[in-house]
């Protein structure tokens, strides 16, 4: 018997049951250089595996947003560019040149500092492996064919595994790899499913069939259990599932506090994928939409009409609230298709709404969508990286000019679409009861603004202790925002980490936020806090 711990947990939940090892075929992709009159055959077979992987996603996509995703890239003609420039120019074969280009792809997500945007490379990952299976002729896993109550035990996981996951057998999850923010952790919370990512050395741990324990909340796994410590955690799977059917008997009743006030409980998400997953949770919509991730996902800068069809579907689920936020991209958030100058200091650079107002056509696609998709439902459009009321009035002006272009083309929107700005620099802070009077609400961005106004890198593993939301500097901050805004009478939301801590929902209740906006399975927790409130 053996204890693990996890430090970084992102679910909840205990599972006591056998280990079901979920390991991928040998994957790697054949090396060596083809003779030039084998270009052609090699090309041919990467087309051939392109088309078996196109006609395997849009099955999936059909039920599935995240495959739409998935599809676009793999049927991009940048993703073939690249592996047939491997092969014409540098005559490797065709599973080195796919797997060199998706890792090229995948490098741009990796080497990102936000955690969400980081995970994003499981997504191209998950499509260089089909393609390699394709190339190699080799069957990928299937747990569609369990029988029996698991744990999963996996090196790593991606959304496409999920796809045939039955919650009634899959009691937990394990990976040596992957993060918190991943779509496998974020489906797998959806589902209800215990999840702990990034355990390292847990494939050594454990072997095919022996029994697991597992908290994860707490991150612990205790491998080849005695029978007293089976026992134990099946007494806490007892009181966990009678604790979460008693929360969820609370998600039809509105997050009213004691004393009367309405807190509007909406969720942070990237696709709609994220919003029918966090449908279940009777969110009171999106408080933010990373719009960001249309792009990254991306080829090519998004058309008008790609984006309105993605964000009209997204108000029409989310019809009480949908906010989009506006293009944040720089710093740390980079495209494939456009290469940024080298920054000394990139999030102090060239980007967010600093990018949107100097390429306005740009600019102008992605509002003329948001308001076209704001017909359809409640929707808001929110400006990143506001530090000025230049800045504020000038991006304001965009969005009347794009009004004016769509009335005189017959189009509709939402007249009296709410225009407000994210507070995540210290000058925000600073001009907070200036900016109340232009904008429509505020979002708190607490990511950002920690780091901002503490000077920490919030990446830097060397000071991680000193990046801290609860520090009297931040919670200063926060408080002036708030009576800003409501001075001003606008409603004043949270859409950064601390919204969903438990830690915090007490603080920023005395502090007046009116929305806290956060993954959908810290909902539950924040709901029950504050109905409990005096």
């Amino acid at each position: 018997m053996e204890r693990v711990t996890v430090e970084k947990t992102a679910s909840r939940g205990i599972a006591v049951a056998p280990v079901y090892l979920y390991l991928e075929p040998d994957l790697t992709p054949e090396t060596g250089s083809i003779a030039a009159q084998d270009r052609e055959a090699e090309i041919g077979r990467f087309l051939a595996a392109k088309e078996a992987v196109v006609k395997e996603l849009e099955t999936l996509a059909e039920t599935n947003e995240i495959f739409a995703a998935h599809l676009e890239i793999a049927g991009d003609f940048m993703l073939q560019d690249g592996v047939e420039g491997k092969i014409n120019g540098d005559l490797k074969n065709a599973q080195q040149a796919t797997g060199e280009t998706i890792d090229e792809f995948a490098a741009i997500f990796e080497a990102m500092d936000d955690a969400y945007m980081k995970e994003r490379a499981a997504d191209i990952k998950d499509i260089g492996k089909r393609l390699m299976a394709a190339l190699k002729g080799v069957k990928r896993p299937d747990l569609g064919g369990l029988t029996r109550p698991v744990v999963v035990v996996a090196r790593d996981m991606y959304p496409s595994d999920t796809v045939k996951i039955d919650p009634s057998l899959v009691k937990g999850i394990l990976t040596e790899e992957g993060g918190v923010t991943s779509h496998v952790s974020i489906i797998a919370k959806s589902m209800g499913i215990p999840t702990l990512v990034g355990v390292k050395g847990i494939l050594s741990k454990v072997e095919d069939g022996q029994t697991v324990c597992m908290d994860a909340a707490e991150g612990v796994i205790i491998t080849d259990p005695d029978e007293a410590a089976v026992k134990e955690y099946e007494d806490k799977l007892a009181a966990y599932e009678s604790e979460r059917a008693r929360l969820e008997s609370l998600r039809s009743t509105p997050a009213v506090t004691k004393d009367g006030k309405r807190i509007y409980l909406c969720a942070n998400v990237g696709n709609v994928q994220d919003i029918q997953n966090a449908l279940p949770m009777n969110i009171d919509g999106v408080g933010l939409f990373r719009s960001e991730f249309l792009y990254m996902q991306n080829t090519h800068f998004p058309t008008e009409e790609e984006q309105f069809a993605v964000y009209k579907e997204a108000a029409q689920l989310a019809s009480q609230e949908l906010t989009i936020r506006t293009l944040d991209i720089g710093g740390d958030k980079e495209l494939s298709y456009y290469e940024f100058e080298k920054e000394e200091n990139p999030f102090l650079g060239w980007r967010a709404i600093r990018i949107s107002l100097d390429m306005k056509d740009m600019f102008k696609d992605q509002l003329r969508a948001i308001l076209r998709a704001s017909a359809f439902g409640h929707v808001r459009i929110m400006f990143p990286m506001i530090i000025s009321m230049e800045e504020l009035l000038d991006a304001k002006a965009v969005v009347e000019e794009c009004k004016a272009e769509l009335r005189a083309e017959g189009k509709a929107f939402d007249e009296k679409i709410e225009v407000g700005m994210m507070i995540e620099t210290p000058a925000s802070v600073m001009l907070a009861d200036e900016f109340a009077k232009e904008a429509d609400f505020f979002s708190i961005g607490t990511n950002d603004l920690t780091q901002y106004i503490l000077a920490v890198d919030r990446g830097n593993k060397k000071i991680a202790n000193k990046y801290d939301y609860f520090s009297p500097a931040v919670l200063r901050a926060i408080g002036h925002v708030i009576a800003a805004g409501h001075k001003e009478g606008i409603k004043v939301g949270m859409c950064g980490e601390m919204a969903g801590d438990q830690k915090a929902v007490e603080i920023l209740l005395d502090l007046g936020l009116d929305e806290f906006s956060m993954s959908a399975g810290s909902i539950d927790y924040v709901r029950e806090q504050i109905l409990n409130r005096d």
